[in-house]
Formats: structure tokens, sequence, C-alpha cells
């Protein structure tokens, strides 16, 4: 089985306030992007031990970490903890950046998931592979159905959005920096917006920069100003929109157009909206 599990950004992102759990309420838009991974999975010909029940190859980055901290192990022994499944042998692509706010990890963790469900015939619904994503991570579920939500809470309580970005040429730019999201956090101000994220997205897309915020950007750019020329140089190519996507390192820009000097990018992706 190949899926080709997708990219997110982040359209605004408010960080309202830290809850007494230490987490912090945040207010976003989850749009789906064309940046995508790519995962194989199919049952395995090889009779493994009760130990060893899944083989695991990873292909476009270097991984030193124990397989079984990986987000798609993770997902697999949750359905193993309800399902007598047959090994798998799984192989994964990976395009989408780490430590760049697009939300590779958890969507690589949720199409594992929709990926087991059809091919063990476990007949799961959206809503109960959504309750699985969840204890994999907060912005797993997003991935389940995969079109633009609204979330609040700690990015776990979902509502419905009408937006689309259909036609607009994305540039997305990743710069050689990893931001780890508790040091994002510890570096913010909670605050209540003075616009609403629900009322800015009904202007046209061009307005979008007088109002929308990513309130990250000001600690991250103030500690990373690479980030920050990033946005800026996107500006000055004719974006009419850019921003961080979630809390870094990752910019994005809106363009109507392809633009020119991409090159002066060490790494960067273009496409085409298509959700």
């Amino acid at each position: 089985m190949h899926l080709l599990p997708n990219a997110k950004i982040n359209i605004g992102l408010n960080v309202v306030e830290k809850r007494p759990d230490g987490y912090h309420n945040i207010e976003t838009i989850f749009y789906p992007i064309g940046l995508k991974d790519e995962l194989y999975v199919a049952k395995s010909e090889i009779v493994y031990s009760r130990k060893i029940d899944y083989s695991l190859e990873v292909f476009g980055t270097e991984v030193t970490d124990d397989p079984e901290k990986n987000l798609i192990i993770k997902a697999l022994r949750l359905i193993q903890k309800d399902f007598d499944i047959e090994p798998v042998d799984i192989q994964l692509r990976k395009n989408i950046p780490f430590g760049a706010g697009l939300g590779g990890g958890s969507s690589d963790a949720a199409f594992m998931l929709k990926a087991l469900n059809e091919l063990f015939n476990l007949h799961l619904s959206d809503g109960e592979l959504e309750k699985y994503a969840v204890k994999l991570g907060a912005d797993c579920p997003v991935f389940i159905r995969n079109r633009p939500i609204f979330a609040s809470g700690i990015g776990d309580e979902f509502s419905p959005v009408d937006i689309s970005l259909a036609g607009y040429h994305f540039v997305l730019v990743k710069p050689d920096v990893h931001i780890p999201t508790p040091e994002a956090y510890a570096s913010v101000t909670p605050r209540q917006p003075e616009n609403k994220i629900l009322e800015i997205i009904k202007e046209p897309v061009p307005e979008w920069k007088n109002y929308l915020r990513n309130d990250f950007e000001t600690a991250v750019f103030n500690k990373y100003p690479v980030i920050k020329d990033i946005k800026d140089t996107l500006y000055n190519m004719g974006a009419v929109y850019a921003s961080m996507s979630g809390s870094g390192s990752s910019v994005y820009g809106l363009f109507e157009d392809i633009p020119d000097g991409l090159k002066t990018f060490d790494k960067f992706f273009t496409f085409v909206d298509s959700f």
C-alpha cells in the first residue's frame, strides 16, 4: 500500500493563554499543503518472532533513535492494543523537513493509522481514527480527514472552516535551523488577539499581512534573524502573504505566480495549492 502523507501550514497562530497544566491554549488554522512524504505499508512475508513484528526502513533522512520512538511505530502499537494484526513491512521516504512546523511526523503517524485500517479491514471510522491519533500528538488528528480546520484548545479542538487557497503558488523555505517547541513556547507571551483569525480570513488574501499574526515570530526572529530575513525576502519577491509556520523554522509565501530568484534560498519547495 502506497500513501502520501502531506504537510500542513498554520494560517495565523495565536497563543492565547497558559493553562494550569503547563500547556498553552492556541488558535490557528491548520491548512494541508502539497509537500508529501511517501509511506509504503504491506503485510510481511517474513515470519517474525513475538518481539520483532515489523520492519522499518527510512530514506531521505538519518534516523538514529530507537524505532519504537518513531510516531509510525507508536501508531502501530496503538492499533495492536485493540486488534490482532499480522506483522508489517514499512518504508518511509522523508521529503517533509523535520523541525519545520509542518507536522511531517504527525502526518506520517496519521497515515499509518489509515493504512492499517484499510490493510487489515478494521472498519474504523474517521472519528475512531481521530481518537487514536490524538494519543500520538495534538495535531495528528488533523491528517485523518485532511482538510482545513480551525483548531483551539491545545490544538486538539477542531471546527470546520471555509477557506481555500486554490490556485496560489506556495514557496516554502526551510533554513538550517531547528527550534525546539518547548523553547518556542517559553519565549512567547500569551495574549488575547486584537483580531480573530476567523474574521481576518474573510478578507482578501493580500490584506492578511496587515492583521494575521503568528505569535511565535517575534521571539523566534529575535533569536534567529535568518528566519525574519526569509520572510522579508519573500515579500520583496512579491508574496501576497508570508508567515512562519507553527513554531518554525520554515517560512511560506503565497504568490500569484512563481517568483524569480528562488535560488537565493539553500532549501526551498514550490507547489500549487491542491486542497
